[in-house]
């Protein structure tokens, strides 16, 4: 039990490291720039780009190599990411095919439709889905998932791993702070208010919606040996599918099924809930009777 518990704190105290720096660097450089305004979104990335530079130092305490983190030959990788992209497609368009046939989500008829406007939603949607793809996944299915397997069990580690992930979802605060109460002080207010926002119980539907996305991801990878790039694959189909809904449709919320779906997106919710837990039994289903 004392193992587990530490396994399970430790992410947390990296993260609460990792986020008080990006507040005292964020004031730094919001200070610098003279915009207040900008503190938010400076903790939002500064807090990213040093959770994925830990990966490194973590790689060296844990002894780790990039195949232990499911990274596999570039050749390889590769030809993961395309065939993760297609996984990605299809475990999440019959979700998109129910909203739009149960009337949830709606055509933006007043949207001028041209090959132009298609084809910038298209590749942005696609190029911001493969970045938040390649980060999220290297840090939570590559170096956390495998830092808690080491010392946890498959199953411990996948529950864990996807519980954080899940979590810094909704780690944000959309609190102003008045320009003469901007301090150094400013930006560990927004930490505690977003730490606060994690426990919101309206976020409870999305949450459960990413933790079960986050256990469909850790089972792929999990699974199948060395499938960092199919993960990071899968997510940026995913992601990018729920880009494009929000370019091509609008949420009808006078809808008698919108509870299916959260205010996170208008994407996750109960349904994807349900249907990504089905095809997760589905599958052990499947390899059970075909062991």
């Amino acid at each position: 039990m004392k193992k587990y518990f530490i396994c399970s704190i430790a992410p947390l105290l990296v993260l609460l490291t990792v986020t008080s720096i990006a507040c005292l660097l964020g004031y730094l450089i919001a200070l610098g720039l003279d915009d207040q305004s900008l503190l938010r979104k400076l903790i939002t990335r500064i807090t990213q780009i040093l959770l994925l530079l830990s990966i490194f130092p973590a790689m060296v305490y844990l002894k780790f190599n990039k195949e232990d983190l499911g990274f596999t030959a570039r050749s390889k990788f590769l030809k993961q990411l395309p065939q993760g992209f297609g996984l990605g497609l299809i475990t999440l368009l019959p979700v998109f095919i129910t909203l739009y046939a149960l009337g949830i989500n709606v055509i933006d008829q007043p949207q001028q439709w041209t090959i132009g406007f298609l084809a910038e939603k298209t590749l942005l949607s696609l190029l911001l889905a493969l970045l938040i793809g390649v980060v999220e996944e290297s840090i939570f299915r590559g170096m956390l998932l495998a830092g808690l397997k080491k010392n946890l069990s498959t199953i411990a580690a996948i529950v864990i791993s996807s519980t954080y992930f899940a979590a810094l979802h909704f780690l944000d605060s959309k609190t102003e702070i008045p320009a003469q109460e901007f301090n150094v002080f400013s930006g560990f207010i927004l930490l505690g208010n977003a730490f606060v926002n994690v426990l919101n119980p309206q976020n409870l539907s999305a949450f459960l919606s990413l933790l079960m996305v986050g256990i469909f991801l850790a089972v792929l990878r999990t699974q199948v040996k060395e499938s960092l790039g199919l993960c990071i694959g899968c997510h940026a189909g995913w992601v990018w599918q729920i880009k494009m809904n929000g370019s091509l449709f609008n949420t009808d919320f006078s809808s008698e099924y919108l509870y299916l779906v959260s205010s996170y997106n208008h994407v996750v919710g109960p349904l994807v809930t349900v249907w990504l837990s089905l095809a997760i039994l589905g599958y052990f289903a499947y390899k059970k009777v075909s062991a």
